[in-house]
């Protein structure tokens, strides 16, 4: 029990299947995608709405092959792609858990999807394009902590669920670009429904390539490093998941995502020589106190921007939703190591800049001190707006 326990916490299944101020596991959170709104469904084990009826054959078969007890098809915005890459134990040991969990009758509201998209039998054909079916395997050539960190991250965690990119299909485009940064839609503190863009996990210079083994596990243990602090849906994964980990299965994350071959996106568009001047006043005006104008920031102001994966995003949605609107912190902060770097409570800028000045502000930035991104336009604020 104890293992299902911890293995559900490395899932962060509670986050997909919990609404805000909902029982735990009953399902009804929204997810917005290009195909409609599929909302996640009841995991308790009540019998009627939830999962407490399931075999541990149909369990498996959820999980493994995105099939529900009926036979029908599930949607990937629940990642069978990678759970299908669990071990029979780990499955057996989260069935078993689940099946303890106070049941709660709950019905989520039905899929609103888009024609032709709500007719699961066409997810017989997605599957044949983009889902491949099979456990994972240690790698003889690898150390043990590598084989830990690929299975958490690329199984259990599922982490390219979001920060690998897309097809118009919403298949994952290929394995060569596996980690490389993401893009979805999500609802913001205010319910708003905005673009979001995941980091690029790879240790690119546009990725984690600055950041040390010890800076991501820090991260993912407390929501604060050397690099950064905790913002956006991470908060909810360090919440309920990463920080639940022991100190091993977040240093072998570290050391995986460490040892990936870095890639970087295609080769930015060069900005133009007015756009980082005037992105460079802005910068001065709003930025260099607190990051200074080297960009490298200070232990009581504000992190580095040199080397920064949020800055360096091929799609620039999330930075510019935290230039707009400063970090969204949609629950309580992950630990009070949170604050332990002093830094000050970033701003929001959303009122003070012209979606112009904004747009060359987050240019000059992706393009300062060595960093290196495809410019900011003026539209790509005013769509998240």
């Amino acid at each position: 029990m104890a293992r299902g326990i911890y293995l559900a916490r490395a899932g962060n299944c509670i986050s997909c299947h919990t609404k805000i101020d909902g029982e735990p596991y009953a399902g009804g959170v929204s997810f917005p995608t290009a195909f409609g709104v599929i909302y996640s469904t009841n995991i308790t084990s009540d019998k009627k709405t939830g999962i407490g009826a399931w075999t541990l054959a149909q369990f498996t078969a959820a999980l493994r092959l995105g099939l529900g007890p009926d036979g029908r098809h599930l949607y990937p915005v629940f990642p069978y792609t990678a759970f299908t890459k669990l071990s029979d134990p780990d499955v057996a040991a989260l069935f078993a858990y689940f099946q303890t969990v106070a049941p709660v009758a709950a019905t989520p509201p039905k899929n609103a999807m888009h024609f032709p998209f709500g007719q699961r039998w066409l997810m017989g054909a997605w599957n044949t394009l983009f889902f491949d079916e099979g456990r994972f395997r240690d790698d003889a050539s690898r150390s043990p902590q590598w084989n830990r960190g690929a299975y958490l991250v690329e199984a259990l965690g599922h982490c390219g669920a979001c920060h690998s990119p897309r097809n118009r299909l919403g298949g994952e485009t290929s394995s060569a670009l596996a980690f490389s940064g993401g893009a979805y839609f999500d609802e913001d503190e205010d319910g708003r429904l905005v673009a979001q863009a995941p980091v690029n996990l790879t240790p690119a210079a546009g990725g984690l390539g600055a950041w040390t083994e010890k800076d991501i596990s820090d991260y993912l243990k407390t929501g604060a490093s050397s690099r950064t602090r905790v913002m956006g849906a991470m908060n909810a994964v360090i919440l309920n998941s990463t920080r639940h980990l022991t100190d091993e299965d977040d240093a072998a994350i570290a050391a995986y995502l460490k040892a990936l071959p870095p890639i970087t996106p295609a080769s930015p568009a060069e900005p133009d020589a007015r756009t980082l001047q005037a992105g460079a006043l802005q910068f001065d005006i709003h930025c260099g106190t607190c990051h200074l104008p080297t960009g490298l920031g200070s232990a009581n102001t504000a992190p580095p921007l040199v080397g920064s994966a949020i800055a360096q995003t091929a799609n620039p949605a999330s930075f510019i939703n935290l230039v707009l609107y400063g970090p969204q912190h949609s629950i309580e902060k992950p630990s009070p190591q949170w604050r332990a770097k002093g830094w000050r409570e970033m701003p929001a800028f959303d009122q003070q800049l012209t979606d112009e000045d904004a747009a060359a502000l987050m240019t000059y930035v992706r393009n300062a001190w060595g960093n290196s991104a495809p410019p900011v336009t003026a539209r790509d604020v005013e769509a998240q707006r």
